[in-house]
């Protein structure tokens, strides 16, 4: 039986980073609508984080709302954006006990805002600003965001300042050019899981997953529970990771 103590005999990835599939389909086997499934998902996020900061776990990346999921119904992605408020009420409804499973967690995201409500952007704002000086563990939420939108903003970002002056070309490496993304300030993915049975990336976090470890699971997500995280991490920790080395 996998433990959190047999896990934490090995190496535990730094950096692991989730695509939440499948919500939709595990609330229609259960004869409930999709929004249902979308806001069990969001709950789940919490249980996730909680289970890998026990592990060690550094940085938890999830993919909640991709640039290209403005295309689904409305009534969907009116369910979707509602999400933060709902997940902001039932944090403020937590026991003392579950709010101290959550201290020390710095929340971020990592996506364009301009399409966001008032309202979203300034939760956004606030629980940044609440958080950003806890140190244990880093949850990065990746609402409308899209690597490829990602990597050209950055790059526009470099020719902006090469064009003022303020960057000179033979200075732009890949830890330069890293610096203008979305996460600048988190290392590279160790592990990306997806759930549901999917085997694609989805236009997530391609350049922070140039060696990451992949690992997909039927599981959909919001029945992605402790077993699943336990037996990915045990799958994880069985690759031997070259980084274009010779194995050993």
């Amino acid at each position: 039986m996998l433990t959190e103590a047999k896990l934490k005999q090995k190496q535990i990835p730094r950096h692991v980073a989730i695509i939440l599939d499948g919500n939709g389909r595990w609330a229609k086997k259960r004869m409930m609508p999709r929004s249902y499934g979308h806001e069990q998902g969001a709950l789940n996020v919490k249980r996730v984080a909680e289970l890998c900061k026990a592990l060690g776990v550094e940085v938890l990346s999830v993919y909640g709302f991709s640039t290209e999921n403005w295309q689904r119904p409305k009534d969907e992605v009116d369910f979707l954006m509602d999400l933060p408020k709902r997940f902001q009420e039932r944090y403020d409804e937590d026991t003392l006990e579950e709010k101290v499973k959550m201290h020390d967690i710095k929340v971020v995201f990592s996506g364009r805002r301009d399409r966001f409500n008032d309202y979203n952007r300034q939760l956004i704002n606030e629980i940044e600003t609440k958080t950003k000086d806890q140190t244990a563990f880093t949850l990065n939420v990746c609402v409308d965001y899209g690597s490829q939108h990602e990597i050209i903003t950055a790059a526009k970002g470099v020719a902006k300042d090469v064009q003022v002056g303020a960057l000179e070309l033979d200075q732009i490496d890949e830890s330069r050019f890293e610096t203008y993304l979305y996460t600048k300030d988190l290392p590279p993915v160790d592990l990306l899981i997806r759930t549901s049975g999917e085997q694609r990336l989805s236009n997530y976090l391609l350049w922070q997953n140039a060696y990451a470890e992949f690992y997909f699971t039927k599981t959909h997500w919001p029945a992605f529970r402790k077993k699943a995280l336990y037996k990915a991490i045990k799958a994880y920790q069985n690759r031997n990771r070259k980084f274009g080395k010779v194995g050993t």
